[in-house]
């Protein structure tokens, strides 16, 4: 079993919500991120580009 290493990327929260929303979370968290396919990683980082953009809407 691998062990967790702290996360360095400043977005984790938006992928976790993202990879959430698509059903992947189980997969990601039982067998690691690097583990997703090309497609399924896409999805994610489309949703997190998504959340980001209205996130920046909203903020002053």
């Amino acid at each position: 079993m691998r062990k967790k290493q702290p996360s360095t990327d400043p977005n984790e929260k938006l992928k976790i919500e993202a990879a959430m929303e698509l059903g992947l979370l189980e997969k990601a968290q039982l067998y690691g991120w690097d583990k997703l396919t090309a497609q399924e990683t896409g999805k994610i980082g489309a949703m997190v580009k998504k959340m980001l953009k209205r996130k920046e809407k909203t903020t002053p």
